[in-house]
């Protein structure tokens, strides 16, 4: 059973930092493409940052060079460091995968994703 869950949202202060983390079962990290995604009140899901099953690295215009994603296939685990937030970066972030193998920019669509846990609040705020 494919299973994901996220955990590492919180409240922080605008230039703040957090590391999200997303344990997955049921499937491995190294083959799927898997993605961070995020939904602010009002707004439609985006994607924030993507792996590609080629292992290739894909971020969304607003986040590029503040966030980072990676993982560790020995973990089972999906992480997102984001560093200098700001408050547009509020939202609930999602980790989902689609088990197939894709390739290309598009990775991060959301609409390619099947499999997503319940999402994580971050909220940036003075």
């Amino acid at each position: 059973q494919v299973q994901l869950v996220e955990s590492g949202g919180g409240l922080v202060q605008p230039g703040g930092s957090l590391r999200l983390s997303c344990a997955v079962s049921g499937f491995t990290l190294d083959y799927y493409a898997i993605g961070w995604f995020r939904q602010a009140p009002g707004k439609e899901r985006e994607g924030v940052a993507c792996i590609s099953s080629d292992g290739k690295l894909y971020y969304g215009d607003s986040v590029k060079g503040r966030f980072t994603i990676s993982r560790d296939e020995a973990k089972n685990t999906m992480y997102l460091q984001m560093d200098t937030l700001q408050p547009e970066d509020t939202a609930v972030y999602y980790c989902a995968t689609d088990l197939t193998y894709y390739r290309g920019p598009g990775v991060c669509n959301p609409g390619l994703y099947d499999y997503w846990g319940q999402g994580t609040l971050v909220t940036v705020s003075s």
